[in-house]
């Protein structure tokens, strides 16, 4: 496994973030420990949660699964660079009481109190906002993150789905309190097929020093061979990937991608995730494996190179927005 630092940090994370959003929903929590047994084999140390995982009445299970794996021995939690989030509602019934949600300075503190309980530790690496909230001020924000950092609960602070302008907000912010570290990393959707995120996010994110760490890096499965498993294997596409296939246009330039990958030797997961490696800014995407084959694949993504022809044919096939302003200026 190869390592980088996590943005401006000295925190060394692998180049590949282990996601566990499929654990409990779609693997059940034996295979889950085994996944991640074999995550930390390989030198996978990046785990990624969040306290909704689970979802609907089961919002933490995927937590309380990643609790119970700590918990089977102090190595696990000692070797693993632990991200959680904060922001979603988790009330099963999806009718939140007031300031259950969200990034008040009273939910904060709930919720990071109820993340240690279920995660079984008594700190988080790196605690992410979920998403933005337009409703809470940055220096209410601040002021409880630091409440955290003193009581030793929280390390790091990151962003996950926010826009450029609001990663400079928050860190111009935090500058101002001084003393506190800001942001230093962005989760944000980001592979070859959605690149909108070159524009304006991995400007912001460079330039504040945040490392980028791409969520849905197979855009739902359609940069993994989606067409080939539909013909090879009678494998419909779902999903986002269903509905990206059903305009032709866009099952042409899939189609296009597989044919490049297909005439270089090389499968079209694994190539996706290693365009990805190549990226400046990119800290290491994030792989939701639900088997542990998948994630033996993901793996093998580190490693791979890929040469000039491949990387410009990708370019064409998904040719991203450009530098801002120009992609929308001169």
């Amino acid at each position: 496994m190869k390592y980088t630092q996590l943005g401006r940090t000295g925190l060394k994370v692998s180049r590949l973030v282990l996601g566990t959003m499929n654990f409990g929903p779609q693997t059940n929590e034996a295979d889950s420990h085994a996944i991640m047994d074999a995550a930390l084999d390989a030198g996978i140390n990046f785990f990624d949660t969040a306290n909704v995982y689970g979802w609907g009445e089961n919002k933490g299970r995927t937590e309380e699964i990643i609790g119970n794996w700590f918990a089977k021995s102090a190595a696990h939690r000692d070797k693993v660079v632990l991200a959680t989030k904060v922001y979603g509602n988790m009330a099963a019934d999806g009718d939140a009481w007031p300031n259950h949600d969200k990034l008040s300075a009273l939910n904060i503190r709930r919720a990071v109190d109820a993340s240690l309980k279920r995660l079984q530790t008594d700190h988080i690496d790196v605690y992410q906002f979920h998403h933005v909230d337009r409703a809470t001020p940055f220096e209410e924000i601040w002021q409880a993150i630091d409440t955290l950092v003193q009581q030793g609960k929280v390390l790091y602070v990151g962003s996950s789905n926010f826009p450029g302008y609001k990663i400079a907000q928050a860190n111009e912010i935090a500058a101002r309190r001084g003393g506190t570290i800001g942001l230093v990393s962005e989760q944000c959707l980001y592979n070859l097929a959605e690149r909108r995120a070159e524009m304006e996010v991995i400007p912001a994110a460079q330039e504040y020093g945040l490392g980028v760490i791409p969520w849905s890096p197979l855009h739902g499965g359609l940069l993994g061979g989606v067409i080939k498993k539909e013909v090879e294997g009678g494998r419909r596409a779902s999903g986002r990937a269903a509905d990206t296939l059903a305009d032709p246009a866009k099952r042409a330039q899939i189609q296009s991608y597989e044919d490049l990958l297909e005439k270089h030797g090389l499968e079209p997961g694994e190539a996706a995730l290693a365009w990805l490696l190549t990226r400046p800014g990119v800290t290491g995407p994030i792989v939701g494996p639900r088997t542990a084959e998948q994630l033996e694949s993901a793996i093998r993504a580190v490693e791979l190179e890929l040469g000039e022809e491949v990387l410009s044919g990708l370019d064409e096939i998904f040719p991203g927005p450009g530098p801002s302003p120009e992609a929308f200026a001169w």
